[in-house]
């Protein structure tokens, strides 16, 4: 069954909100704002995904007939909030990082600015969505760096749910990878896909040399064939019989990498298939491909470790509300959260970045509105998208951030994170 966006949330969302409704303060201005307040372990650095699957389906954030009776015999509303909700629709302001712009601990990625009531149910949704591509998109930009040029294919679906793989493969299209084995995602997203054939294609057959003719009659000579079904040696010279020398590629699932990938080159070269291409693929994160790295490897197919955030599932972005007023024409005041190890800091933050050279050297935020924030850009206005780009605007956006760091900010392991946003000094 299909539910709104609205629904899409915690309960503990609405019946918030049927307070505020009650009480009147549902119409107070309020400011709140997502951020990370720490980086897994051994992350220098954090990819924002996520904002281009965000931002509609906050324009679409709406609550029809049947879902409002259903949360009226609930008791999750009352009469007065489900009358709100019938008429629901977000009409507030949003500013945040760009997709596929760096982020560190504490920096102001995304502020969300309207009436309380409105603000305050979209936490669920916000946290949701960019929790879990930013996620994919921060591993994957580490297992970009780590292939070295070198293009990478994902190919997870099979590891995660079927929607979240969706939204997984165009997380690791932002970060870089150069293309996805799921439909969908070609289809919803426009991410290139690639496919040839897994295991059970050649065992379909009584030999080796049979299906790999099938699959050249079908796809031709630059196909990839799978070689190491049975003995990885004997399948690259049977692919290289059935295909000639102008086979496009090879693909070994199983065994020593490193090892089997050298093998493999000198074979295909003495066997004149100088040109064909080696992939790679069996439980590959950045670390693996990191060590493969003098290996004579083409390409990567990378599935269970990218889409599931390569060890750390969630970016671990929190939605804190860090501004509100005492009455509809009253002035925002700051509010802060004093929990231990959970503080927050209040007021609404403009985010500011110093480079050297091209290279990006400190991020700081300050309360003062009159600092020009030289990270964030609108994002919605009265409820309405206004930054759209496309997709490969986005990924040329994460190539470039990922090229502002220092070499020393993509080590892959045993570092502090690179920046931290601080607050800005006071003239």
């Amino acid at each position: 069954m299909d539910v709104s966006p609205g629904l899409l949330t915690d309960r503990y969302e609405l019946t918030m909100l049927s307070s505020f409704v009650t009480d009147g303060s549902a119409h107070h201005r309020a400011v709140f704002e997502a951020f990370s307040r720490r980086l897994p372990e051994g992350r220098r650095y954090g990819l924002l995904a996520g904002l281009g699957r965000l931002l509609p389906l906050v324009a679409d954030f709406r609550f029809d007939a049947d879902e409002v009776d259903w949360l009226l015999a609930e008791g999750v509303v009352n009469d007065v909030t489900a009358a709100y909700l019938r008429d629901f629709r977000f009409t507030g302001d949003i500013d945040g990082y760009r997709e596929g712009d760096l982020y560190f601990p504490h920096s102001p990625v995304l502020t969300v600015a309207g009436t309380l009531g409105e603000c305050v149910v979209l936490e669920t949704l916000v946290l949701s969505v960019l929790n879990h591509d930013t996620a994919i998109a921060s591993a994957a930009a580490r297992m970009v760096t780590a292939a070295q040029g070198r293009p990478l294919v994902e190919m997870g679906s099979r590891r995660t749910h079927e929607e979240a793989a969706i939204s997984a493969a165009r997380a690791a299209y932002v970060a870089g990878f150069a293309s996805t084995s799921n439909l969908a995602a070609g289809l919803r997203h426009g991410v290139p896909t690639v496919g040839t054939a897994a295991h059970a294609f050649t065992l379909a057959y009584a030999t080796e040399a049979e299906a790999f003719r099938s699959q050249v009659a079908a796809q031709g000579v630059g196909t990839t064939l799978l070689v190491d079904t049975y003995d990885i040696e004997e399948g690259i010279r049977t692919a290289v019989a059935v295909a000639g020398r102008d086979l496009g590629a090879i693909r070994i699932d199983s065994g020593d990498l490193a090892e089997e990938s050298h093998r493999a080159r000198v074979l295909l070269d003495s066997l004149g298939a100088t040109s064909t291409r080696i992939i790679v693929t069996s439980d590959l994160d950045e670390y693996v491909i990191t060590a493969l790295a003098d290996a004579p490897i083409d390409g990567y197919g990378v599935g269970t470790r990218v889409v599931t955030g390569s060890g750390h599932p969630t970016a671990s972005l929190v939605y804190k509300l860090v501004a509100v007023a005492e009455s509809p024409d009253a002035p925002l005041r700051p509010v802060a959260k004093k929990s231990a190890e959970k503080t927050s800091s209040g007021g609404r933050k403009t985010a500011h970045r110093t480079y050297d050279d091209g290279r990006l050297v400190a991020e700081t935020f300050t309360v003062d509105p009159t600092v020009e924030d030289t990270v964030q850009v609108p994002l919605v206005r009265a409820g309405w998208i206004v930054h759209e780009p496309t997709l490969e605007e986005v990924r040329a956006h994460a190539a470039a951030s990922l090229s502002s760091l220092p070499p020393s900010a993509h080590a892959v392991s045993g570092a502090p994170p690179y920046l931290t946003a601080h607050p800005q000094e006071a003239p």
